[in-house]
Parts: structure tokens; C-alpha cells; sequence
């Protein structure tokens, strides 16, 4: 079992919101996965993108545990990979998303970067609930409606207090704000009431934890840890630019 994240937590909290060294902060206290191993499998972007009926979310990368490759119809040809991974439990992705998610979304959006979201799920053991996978799971059937990156920045906007965990009702509202509709919703409601894509989650948390991804949020441009490095949108914008061939 991993141990609670919480007594691992540094002492210094993330300040949200306009303050602008809240990406310096929140990796002083990033939450801790318990579990390293020292096997690396690549930044997940190997191999082709999924498509609908093939067992896992439309738009993975890299087997069955790997990310969901978010805008790869904006993707310019020459762009770097950013991977991101996240708990949707996870406070300090919270303050990370209200940082910086706007910037992410419209850069990804625009092509500047080959987005691969890996959806981690360690908070349910830690807090005792199963939030972190039902809303994961949601998210993997929002990406079958071609919605996942609207659906991604919904429940983030609306993120309870961690440990308190998302409602049925909060992950359906989600996906009518991330704009998913009619028969869409219908078979979006059919995916998430099933579980259609739990062992997709559950894989992807197993894969992050063999590629060596010890805490969230983590951000990997073209294979490298940035995370650290991120004091600003602006000095993130940079990483980009310099990784761009």
C-alpha cells in the first residue's frame, strides 16, 4: 500500500490563483506516489492513436497505458511532446490548472505542442475514495466523444476540497459544459455508468509508476522533467519555444 501522501508534503503550500510564483510553489510540495521503480518506458507517444472500439479511449499513445494524445489534429509536425500528468484529486494540479490551463489549452489548441494527458488515480488510495478513477474514467469516455480537453479543464474548474471527491451528478454537468450533447451523452453516460475504461485507468497509473513519475503534477517535454523549472506561464512558453525544432 503507498503511504499517505500527506505526511510527505513539504511544508511550504502553493499559493493560488494571481500569484505569480505558484508554479515555483507547487513543486515544493508536489503529492508523492509511493511507488518508484527504475524502468523507463518512453514518454508515451510511441505508436499509433487509438480509435473508437478498440478497448481503450480513443486517442491513446503507447499501449494501453499510455496517455490520451489530446490535440492531435492541431499538432504542428515539427512540435515537441509535452506529457502531463495528473490526479484530478490532486490540489496542487488544481492551483497548476488555474495557473496555467488556459495557456496549456490554447497553446496545445493552437499546435505549439503534441499534448499527452496521463490520468493518474493514486489519490483514491490515499483519501479512501474511488474519485480520482470514476472521474478518469469520465474524462476517457469524454475523448471518445472527441471532447476530452474541454472535459479535462471542466472538472478541474470545479475541483472540491481534496477528499471530498466528485458527485455522479458533478461528472455528468461536466461533460454537458465540456459541450457533449445528445446522442453523445447518451453513450457518454453508457461509458461512465459502466466503467467502460476503469483498466484503462488502473494501467495508466501502473505505467506512470514504472516510468518513474513520483509525484503530481509532472511535466515532461520531450521526455525531460520540467517541472521544477516552472516559475511562470512565461517561463513555460520558453521551455516550449526552445524545445520546438
Amino acid at each position: 500500500m503507498r503511504p499517505d501522501a500527506k505526511k510527505k508534503i513539504a511544508t511550504v503550500t502553493p499559493k493560488a490563483g494571481p500569484n505569480p510564483v505558484v508554479i515555483g510553489a507547487i513543486v515544493a510540495v508536489l503529492v508523492v506516489v509511493a511507488v518508484v521503480v527504475a524502468i523507463v518506458i518512453g514518454n508515451g507517444t510511441s505508436g499509433s492513436s487509438t480509435a473508437a472500439g478498440s478497448g481503450v479511449p480513443v486517442g491513446v499513445v503507447g499501449g494501453t497505458g499510455g496517455g490520451i494524445f489530446a490535440n492531435a489534429a492541431q499538432a504542428k509536425p515539427n512540435a515537441p511532446t509535452l506529457d502531463l500528468y495528473e490526479d484530478f484529486q490532486c490540489s496542487n494540479c488544481g492551483h497548476l490548472e488555474q495557473a496555467m490551463g488556459a495557456q496549456i489549452f490554447s497553446m496545445a489548441k493552437a499546435g505549439q505542442f503534441r499534448l499527452v494527458v496521463h490520468m493518474l488515480s493514486f489519490l483514491d488510495t490515499n483519501l479512501g475514495n474511488d474519485s480520482s478513477l470514476r472521474a478518469a474514467n469520465a474524462a476517457a469516455c469524454a475523448a471518445d466523444t472527441g471532447k476530452f480537453l474541454e472535459y479535462h479543464r471542466a472538472v478541474f474548474a470545479k475541483q472540491p476540497a481534496e477528499g471530498v471527491g466528485y458527485t455522479n451528478a458533478q461528472l455528468t454537468g461536466f461533460a454537458k459544459t465540456a459541450g457533449i450533447s445528445g446522442s453523445a451523452l447518451t453513450t457518454w453516460q453508457k461509458c461512465t455508468t459502466s466503467g467502460q475504461h476503469d483498466q484503462y485507468v488502473n494501467d495508466v497509473q501502473t505505467a506512470a509508476e514504472k516510468a518513474g513519475v513520483n509525484s503530481t503534477p509532472t511535466l515532461k517535454l520531450n521526455g525531460k522533467d520540467i517541472t521544477q523549472t516552472l516559475s511562470s506561464a512565461a517561463a513555460f512558453a520558453v521551455e516550449v519555444k526552445a524545445a520546438t525544432s
